[in-house]
């Protein structure tokens, strides 16, 4: 299987949705949100079906539209939990680079006002920097490339990720 998509990781907050639109036009790649596949499938928003079925549901509905995803020349913003999925992930990474958004813990939580309503898959009792302080080894581990989203807006990191990926990727050069 030719790799020929870019699949945006992250920390919920990080961009990948905003970014992989951005992205995906300065690229003439098709975008897809798996957050919003998963919410047209289930015909509800990612908290509540969190709140009716549980996370480990939660993710099981999740791996198994990764393992059904059949993307070709496209940008793929992930939600932050996909990381949690060893087989979902390494079926993406058959197909596209795994490009981990990298930003920082105040950024982020800068970022997050509507916690209670964005479909975040954490345990009862669990902070967000316990979250992050879990799911970023778990980025970096599973990552082709990391790129830094410190202090620039969505535009530049899109740019600055079609400037890395053309030069590792003849897929993506003009």
């Amino acid at each position: 299987m030719e790799k020929n998509n870019i699949i945006l990781i992250g920390m919920p907050g990080a961009g990948k949705s905003t970014v992989g639109v951005i992205l995906a036009k300065r690229i003439g790649f098709h975008f897809i949100d798996t957050d919003l596949i998963i919410q047209a499938q289930e015909k509800c928003r990612l908290q509540q079906i969190i709140d009716t079925q549980g996370l480990n549901n939660f993710r099981k509905i999740e791996e198994q539209m990764l393992l059904n995803l059949h993307a070709h020349q496209s940008v793929v913003a992930t939600g932050g939990s996909v990381i949690y999925s060893e087989q979902g992930l390494k079926a993406l990474g058959k197909s596209g680079y795994l490009i981990y958004l990298q930003i920082a813990l105040p950024d982020l939580q800068q970022r997050i006002i509507d916690m209670g309503q964005r479909g975040l898959v954490m345990a009862k009792g669990q902070t967000f920097e316990q979250l992050y302080l879990e799911r970023t080894p778990l980025y970096e581990k599973f990552s082709d490339l990391t790129i830094s989203c410190a202090e620039i807006n969505a535009e530049r990191v899109a740019a600055k990720i079609e400037i890395e990926t053309s030069q590792l990727w003849p897929i993506l050069s003009p």
